[in-house]
């Protein structure tokens, strides 16, 4: 089907050379004698039917809107600066930052009535996940989450903000539930003639540290804030999806397929994205929508440095594998993350 406000657009462009050529012919040749007169009138007149033509077309996207729909993605890992923490270090995602950028971009922006948020993420850092979902909170218009592969933990923080969640059959979705972990590396620092020296402010500076053992109090601190976490991705998704509490928490962060996540109410409909837009443009009181993709702009060097991380994480992770037998974990110190 042909996009009615593209043709209008091009209408307008082709309505705007048309007149411009036509001044300018009658001002630039029919006006001047001479044949060198007549030939620079020539010129004259293509110069002014290039610029009729760009004038025409900042008039028409003023008046045609040729998108109503904004679609920003959530890829990756969700952290404040899109990088990865694994050892090896593992490809980023999209910026926090970004993505609430682009979703305000979309906001200022008249022509988009409506929010897609393309989810495909297995959660992350808590603040970052909850800054997302408050922008999208923020959108004035219908917002729809759609997840594709994966739409975990920190990414169904955000989704469960949404007016509806839509995925897939094959979709991975859940993981209600926060987790802290650190490695103890205190057997390792023993062997290797290591030892531990505190000098700390304050009895639960150090809480986590990797070098030394964690005592009872430190671990009842660390899992009341882990607790703390887990109470507030409970509400967020109560209030977002409209379940009760013990609907959510009967979930035990376990994850779902598509068909299971819509029998127990974390996803309104399984769709294809063609439907999810269907469905937009129900709500949006129109024959069809058209969407645009909101992304931040990425340099050359930022795409090739994106690159090489991919290719380094592969290679990483083969040796890693092959080594351990499983997933490396974070040996960085203790991290509080939706995933």
């Amino acid at each position: 089907m042909v996009d009615s406000s593209r043709v209008a657009q091009t209408l307008v462009v082709l309505v705007g050379v048309a007149v411009t050529v036509a001044v300018g012919w009658l001002l630039f040749v029919e006006v001047p004698e001479g044949s060198l007169a007549r030939l620079l009138g020539v010129v004259l007149v293509v110069l002014t039917g290039v610029v009729g033509a760009r004038a025409a077309g900042r008039i028409a996207s003023g008046w045609v809107a040729a998108y109503d729909v904004a679609e920003v993605a959530v890829e990756g890992p969700i952290t404040r600066d899109g990088g990865g923490s694994s050892i090896p270090p593992r490809p980023g995602g999209t910026p926090a930052d970004d993505v609430v950028e682009q979703i305000e971009n979309a906001d200022e922006d008249d022509d988009a009535q409506a929010l897609l948020l393309r989810l495909n993420t297995p959660g992350g850092e808590v603040v970052p996940s909850d800054d997302i979902r408050l922008a999208a909170e923020r959108f004035d218009g219908p917002t729809v989450a759609y997840a594709t592969d994966v739409c975990a933990s920190g990414g169904y923080w955000i989704a469960s903000g949404c007016d509806a969640v839509y995925a897939r059959e094959g979709s991975i979705v859940g993981s209600i539930g926060v987790i802290g972990s650190r490695v103890n590396a205190k057997g390792m620092a023993d062997k290797l003639g290591l030892e531990y020296e505190r000098l700390a402010a304050g009895k639960y500076k150090d809480a986590g540290t990797s070098l030394k053992e964690m005592t009872e109090d430190e671990r009842e601190y660390l899992q009341g804030i882990i607790d703390g976490y887990y109470e507030e991705f409970v509400d967020r998704v109560t209030d977002g999806r409209e379940l009760s509490d013990e609907q959510v928490r009967d979930t035990e962060a376990r994850v779902y397929l598509g068909d299971d996540a819509e029998s127990i109410g974390l996803v309104d409909e399984l769709a294809t994205k063609k439907q999810v837009e269907d469905r937009l443009a129900a709500d949006l009181g129109v024959e069809e929508v058209t969407v645009e993709e909101f992304e931040p702009e990425r340099g050359v060097m930022e795409r090739l440095r994106g690159g090489s991380q991919a290719v380094a994480y592969a290679f990483g992770a083969g040796i890693a594998s092959a080594i351990a037998g499983d997933d490396r974990g974070d040996v960085d110190g203790f991290e509080f993350e939706l995933r």
